[in-house]
């Protein structure tokens, strides 16, 4: 495949994807971030957040962890009540204690059951538009409220930056894993969002680049089949300059309902040819190796 062809598949994929499946699980959103009190009794927990004008009281329960990819049973999913079990929540009384986990993204309440088991609520902003354009939805504005719950280590995103073409263009690439097993889906529509409960969306932000001040989104795609890898170049895009910063982050959705994680890495200066060369040779053999048994990320 020529550069121009490669960089027009890439970019096509990716520009508008639907908001992501079901994980870490998705339960509402709000037009900005929000308090939230999370309670949790036996296997159930009832998340307790404003929305307009009204109190929300959602309970959420009958689930733990994730499933490695198969497809011979279905990823662990929530049952959600979003009557907070016809009044259960006005009795409900929380046993959850306080909260000594692992550091999470977005944070906004969490908690240790006494089973020792972690509950959480992360509240972000998802549905992000790509190339680091303004949101123009009103849904592109909204904070996405997931609650999980998991008893495991969790998730993990191996991250990296390289360069690539001859070092014309910035590159990220890594692999993402659950328990030391590949994360990925078995299908997906023709521009990269998933349709089953396997597939996980990484949602790619960058700092300090052309597109202005702050985080901005770049990009969402998926990691592959069989090896969980993924890479993403930084181009132009129908007029937008290449996304490149000096720090780039991926966040996850979690698989099944584990919680959404995120892993950060430095931006690179511009390829500067033989001074790099050995630098790049061995980002080039890591990707070489995440990438092994399967078709995709490939290119230097």
């Amino acid at each position: 495949m020529s550069l121009r062809a490669a960089c027009i598949a890439l970019t096509a994929l990716a520009v508008a994807l639907p908001p992501a499946a079901s994980a870490s699980q998705f339960v509402d959103l709000v037009g900005s971030r929000v308090p939230i009190t999370l309670k949790v009794s036996g296997k159930r927990a009832v998340v307790h957040y404003r929305k307009g004008d009204g109190r929300r009281h959602v309970l959420v329960g009958g689930a733990v962890n994730a499933r490695h990819p198969g497809r011979s049973a279905r990823q662990v999913r929530f049952r959600i009540d979003y009557s907070g079990g016809r009044g259960l929540w006005k009795r409900f009384r929380s046993t959850c204690g306080p909260y000594d986990g692992p550091r999470l993204p977005f944070l906004v309440a969490a908690c240790r059951a006494p089973n020792g088991s972690y509950w959480a609520v992360q509240e972000w902003m998802v549905d992000q538009p790509n190339f680091g354009m303004p949101p123009w939805t009103v849904r592109q504005h909204m904070y996405s409220i997931r609650v999980s719950h998991w008893s495991t280590p969790l998730a993990r995103l191996d991250l990296y930056a390289d360069w690539i073409y001859g070092g014309r263009f910035h590159e990220v690439f890594g692999r993402a894993t659950y328990l030391g097993r590949p994360v990925f889906g078995f299908a997906s529509t023709s521009r990269g969002a998933p349709t089953d409960r396997y597939g996980r969306l990484l949602y790619l932000d960058t700092f300090g680049s052309r597109y202005g001040t702050g985080w901005r989104r770049e990009n969402a795609f998926l990691p592959h089949r069989p090896n969980g890898v993924f890479c993403a170049g930084f181009y132009r895009h129908n007029g937008r300059p290449p996304g490149n910063g000096s720090r780039y982050r991926v966040t996850m959705i979690g698989p099944g309902v584990t919680p959404d994680v995120q892993s950060t890495v430095n931006g690179l200066h511009n390829y500067r040819g033989s001074p790099d060369a050995p630098y790049e040779a061995q980002q080039n053999r890591v990707l070489d190796r995440l990438a092994a048994g399967g078709r995709w990320c490939h290119h230097h």
